[in-house]
């Protein structure tokens, strides 16, 4: 039987991503990103719920993640969704849930200034190479 483990979210960045390398050299980062959603309860009153992801990226998009997305910028990320669970130091069994992405659209454009002149950053990173926001598919 075949299965799908999909996930595609778009929000803020939460933090600045992190980057690391495994023994074996190869580069992961991982970063916060929070979706928000608006609804008006049956009392007629507006709320605004907040939902956070730890995205964790591997290898090229980790390094083009690590070296364009900062705190405060909108994302597309898509990827598969993972549940781990460790025993920690306590003795205290914990549980965490992330995306392991590939695929990140920085959806923001961010100048920067080389020689005087502003230059946009690349739109977009994914494991398969560079996607356009047209390639969205919504």
């Amino acid at each position: 039987m075949v299965g799908l483990n999909k996930i595609m979210i778009i929000g803020n960045v939460g933090n600045d991503p992190e980057m690391r390398y495994t023994p074996n050299g190869n580069p992961t980062t991982t970063f916060r990103l929070a979706t928000s959603r608006s609804y008006t309860t049956a009392d007629g009153d507006r709320r605004q719920e907040t939902e956070w992801f730890t995205v964790v990226t591997w290898d090229k998009l980790a390094e083009q993640v690590s070296q364009f997305l900062t705190k405060g910028r909108r994302a597309y990320v898509e990827g598969r969704f993972r549940s781990r669970s460790w025993e920690g130091q306590d003795g205290v069994r914990r549980f965490s849930n992330e995306i392991v992405a590939n695929q990140v659209l920085f959806l923001d454009r961010q100048p920067i200034e080389q020689g005087g002149e502003e230059e946009s950053l690349e739109p977009a990173a994914s494991a398969g190479g560079s996607v356009d926001a047209e390639d969205l598919p919504f």
